[in-house]
């Protein structure tokens, strides 16, 4: 394996990146997919490797100006803008480089194809031939994927499919973070996430996320609480909130930004039912701080207790987490990993 020098991305692939390997990269327009693969390009070439990064969608000057920006050093980055599948693939063989990066597939076309780039069989004749290409010269190839607008990269499932490797992404809007992680990976575990900061320079590895994402908690608030998550063997610390008002709709209203709505649902009819809490006339609103989604039922307890706090206006003290997942009886049941997330919580106080 070869380390791109980025821990964050070097952790989610499974610890470097395998010649002859091919990854799939997908994201939002605008969230860094092109930035962080420029910045691992920077990290290949720094071993003496040669890297071919072609770009579909900007001009080589336009590539070197952000590279500029990123402060990415050009030694051994071959830049190349081209939409042409076959000129890409006979400069990779003329060059003979340790990876190619493709920025984006959905850019590339093949002239003995009908149909314009993007195109199903466009994307999918493409991908193929650089896959193969990768595997035939023992190149790693990286793909850049648009995405649909439900979040899954456009064009034919097969493409997932071709590929050793699939990477997601991910980020809120006008939050700093962003998230990559892995759906697919032959090479490694599919639940490890890395965590990222958008700066001004490109994408700043985020060593401590749980300190980061507590850094702005403000203690004496009801309605919140510390949830020790876990995302694949990495614990980090978020914060969840919540908010019960008065409603005046005939239904009040169930809002969710980073956690299951239909889990909150059901939590709060435990509530009303296990712990005499009025709630069928409060609109509740949860959050969790830093744009970051918990999908895990561990977060079933602190989603409780952040509602039930929120309603009776209690402070929760500043110094607790909680985790647990809770039955329609009202009972606590243990979770995995008890021990990490325990040990995590008590890291930062």
């Amino acid at each position: 394996r070869a380390l791109c020098g980025i821990a964050e991305f070097d952790r989610v692939i499974g610890g470097g990146v395998v010649p002859s390997s091919a990854t799939l990269i997908g994201g939002d327009p605008g969230i860094g997919k092109s930035t962080v693969l420029l910045q691992v390009a920077e990290g290949l070439a720094r071993e003496d490797r040669k890297v071919l990064y072609v770009s579909g969608e900007e001009s080589e000057a336009q590539v070197k100006l952000r590279a500029s920006r990123l402060g990415v050093s050009a030694q051994g980055i071959y830049l190349m803008s081209e939409t042409s599948v076959e000129r890409v693939i006979a400069v990779a063989s003329e060059l003979s480089p340790f990876a190619v990066i493709v920025d984006s597939i959905q850019t590339m076309f093949t002239s003995d194809l009908p149909g314009a780039p993007g195109a199903v069989g466009q994307v999918r004749e493409c991908a193929g031939r650089l896959v193969f290409y990768g595997k035939k010269a023992g190149v790693s190839v990286f793909l850049v994927g648009h995405v649909t607008k439900e979040g899954t990269i456009a064009g034919p499932r097969v493409l997932e499919h071709l590929v050793d490797t699939v990477l997601y992404f991910e980020g809120e809007k006008g939050h700093p973070f962003r998230i990559l992680k892995a759906v697919k990976n032959r090479f490694g575990s599919t639940n490890e996430i890395g965590v990222f900061e958008m700066r001004a320079t490109g994408l700043a590895e985020v060593a401590d996320p749980s300190g980061l994402f507590l850094s702005e908690r403000f203690g004496e608030t009801s309605g919140t609480i510390v949830f020790p998550a876990v995302e694949g063997t990495r614990p980090l610390l978020v914060e969840v909130q919540a908010l019960a008002s008065q409603s005046y709709l005939a239904m009040p209203r169930r809002t969710t930004l980073g956690a299951d709505t239909n889990r909150v649902v059901l939590l709060c009819a435990i509530l009303e039912k296990k712990a005499g809490l009025s709630l069928y006339n409060q609109d509740i609103f949860v959050n969790v701080a830093g744009g970051i989604r918990i999908d895990e039922t561990a977060a079933d307890l602190p989603l409780l207790c952040a509602v039930a706090g929120s309603y009776k206006d209690l402070v929760i003290p500043p110094g607790t987490a909680a985790f647990g997942e809770v039955g329609l009886g009202g009972e606590v049941r243990a979770v995995p990993m008890a021990e990490s997330r325990l040990n995590e919580a008590a890291k930062l106080g």
